[in-house]
């Protein structure tokens, strides 16, 4: 939120009537905790809502949702979540990542929460199993951690002649290593040369391109993780301008004039979190509630950006797609 909008924000809430405060303190409170920035994530907080509605539950009538992002900036989390918990959240929404579970985890052992991750939370050890959860944990196991390779093989398929392939990356992002020795790997087998390209700031997304119009690069693969999808229109609108065919991990990429995109819905994920949560707002236990697995992946392919491009796709590929932007 800009300053002036906070600012604006607290004045509107000092001129509330004293009976409409006590209302609105009155109503149970859902923590909602992201690693990425709220622009970023509007059409899975409207999947939350959606899903909290279905449980019964309507923003500002019967529920009140305390929004923390951190837009990138991970070490902001635990103070973040720490926040929430001053705030006698009734739950807490974990999402963006097993950064953002942990964080929450760690400041609470008793307020219920809710997480959204994309690598087994067992092996994260975030709960038990997937089936019995124990603890205060529960949540949705969205399939994300493990595609960057599958994503390079994709891309290498729409685009044969491109021998060399930039990687573009956060470094701030947890899973920063385990996806640069997941895609040398894949490399090595594809026979392609990966150009690493690291970014943690704005600027370093314009120096990033400037090297791999530089270097010649053929394709661009961007790897996933909430700074990155948080500049999704700096991204697109640089890899239009320089003409570099690039792959992206969600389909609103691809809407924006991105060429492609391979990944989980990550709304279908947050709209069952969103019914989870009001279901614990009912009362029921986080351990009750077995953590449910989404791995569908969709390939969602833009044929216009393609023909500005100058590319014809496979129809092997196309075939896969399961949806064609014209």
């Amino acid at each position: 939120m800009r300053r002036r909008e906070f600012i604006a924000a607290l004045g509107g809430a000092a001129a509330w009537p004293l009976a409409a405060r006590a209302q609105q303190s009155a109503l149970p409170v859902v923590g909602f905790l992201n690693s990425a920035a709220a622009e970023t994530f509007a059409p899975m907080v409207a999947a939350f809502r959606q899903g909290l509605g279905e449980a019964g539950y309507v923003e500002g009538q019967n529920v009140t949702i305390e929004y923390r992002w951190a837009d990138g900036q991970y070490d902001q989390l635990p103070a973040l979540a720490a926040d929430l918990v001053r705030r006698q959240a009734t739950v807490i929404v974990a999402g963006g990542g097993a950064v953002t579970a942990r964080a929450a985890k760690a400041a609470t052992a008793t307020i219920p929460i809710v997480f959204s991750v994309g690598d087994d939370p067992v092996k994260l050890g975030l709960i038990n199993s997937l089936s019995l959860p124990g603890g205060n944990l529960t949540g949705v196991s969205i399939l994300t951690t493990g595609l960057e390779a599958k994503r390079l093989e994709v891309l290498h398929e729409a685009v044969p002649g491109a021998s060399v392939i930039g990687l573009l990356v956060n470094s701030n992002y947890p899973d920063f290593e385990t996806q640069r020795k997941d895609l040398l790997a894949a490399a090595q087998g594809l026979g392609l040369q990966i150009t690493v390209l690291n970014a943690n700031s704005e600027r370093d997304i314009d120096t990033a391109f400037a090297t791999l119009v530089e270097r010649r690069v053929g394709a661009l693969l961007v790897a996933s993780s909430p700074f990155l999808a948080g500049r999704r229109e700096q991204l697109v609108a640089l890899a239009t301008r320089h003409a570099i065919p690039a792959i992206f991990e969600w389909p609103e990429y691809v809407t924006l004039g991105g060429l492609m995109s391979y990944g989980t819905n990550l709304a279908d994920g947050y709209h069952q979190v969103g019914i989870y949560a009001g279901k614990i707002l009912k009362g029921v236990k986080p351990a009750e509630l077995p953590v449910q697995q989404l791995v569908k992946v969709e390939l969602v392919i833009n044929l216009k950006t393609a023909r500005t491009l100058g590319l014809t796709f496979p129809l092997s590929l196309l075939g896969r797609a399961d949806r064609v932007i014209e």
